[in-house]
């Protein structure tokens, strides 16, 4: 994904600064963003029961004293820090469509 979104954002900043914005390449761009936003929306869900995940097997783990729940505990961690950080990008990456999109609203 990280991919496809930089790739479509390159393609837009070519288009920007060769001034070929048009009103069908803007209905286009808002298509793709709504895919994009569809994209961080599961992202978001997906993170936050990770997250939540690790906090309850984090009290379990105090509470029951079990070397097996650090273990998940600790994998939920380790997936839980990839989880953010491919969010913090998706959610910048949409932003900046965004801006994109409004700095030639004049279209």
């Amino acid at each position: 994904m990280k991919k496809q979104i930089n790739s479509y954002i390159k393609e837009v900043e070519d288009k920007i600064s060769k001034n070929e914005i048009t009103k069908d390449y803007k209905k286009e761009m808002l298509n793709f963003i709504s895919f994009f936003q569809h994209e961080r929306l599961i992202h978001l869900i997906v993170t936050f029961f990770v997250g939540i995940s690790a906090i309850i097997f984090f009290i379990a783990m105090m509470y029951f004293n079990s070397i097996q729940l650090a273990l998940i505990f600790i994998i939920l961690v380790l997936l839980f820090i990839p989880y953010i950080l491919h969010y913090y990008f998706l959610e910048n990456s949409i932003q900046k469509l965004y801006i994109y999109y409004k700095e030639k609203d004049s279209f």
